[in-house]
């Protein structure tokens, strides 16, 4: 009966301690941000070129923040970075244009961005032939 009784209060002590450690992260919120919450946050500007570390500047009535944030060297820079889509398979290549396009549904919006809600993509025809069968070695052997 004590080790039930040891082990309630062990548990009860781990609760307790995790239940401080929430706490404290939520005051340490408030301490390094504000009470606005109706933050407007402008895109990613990277330090040097077009992708990689940036910041991004965020406006809540007369206060300014600004955040880290990184744009990857491969994003599509015709939607933007804080636009996320969800883009259908690649369509059949265009005998007249010799580009294969496909289009791409707003799937979330970061930091309050503008996005088109959906967007067309194409590329060019591939002159290649991938074959889609390998040879598979080692079976049929009798």
């Amino acid at each position: 009966m004590q080790v039930q009784g040891l082990l309630l209060l062990l548990a009860l002590i781990l609760l307790a301690g995790t239940a401080e450690a929430g706490k404290n992260k939520k005051e340490k919120a408030k301490k390094d941000g504000s009470e606005c919450e109706d933050w407007r946050w402008g895109p990613c500007v990277p330090n040097s070129k077009d992708c990689g570390l940036g910041y991004r500047e965020g406006t809540c009535k007369d206060e300014s923040r600004k955040l880290k944030c990184k744009i990857p060297c491969n994003w599509k820079k015709k939607f933007g970075a804080d636009c996320k889509y969800k883009f259908e398979s690649w369509g059949g290549c265009s005998a007249q244009t010799g580009v294969k396009t496909r289009s791409g549904i707003l799937k979330k919006a970061l930091y309050n961005a503008q996005c088109e809600e959906i967007v067309y993509v194409t590329k060019p025809c591939s002159s290649k032939i991938k074959s889609k069968s390998k040879a598979k070695k080692g079976k049929g052997k009798d």
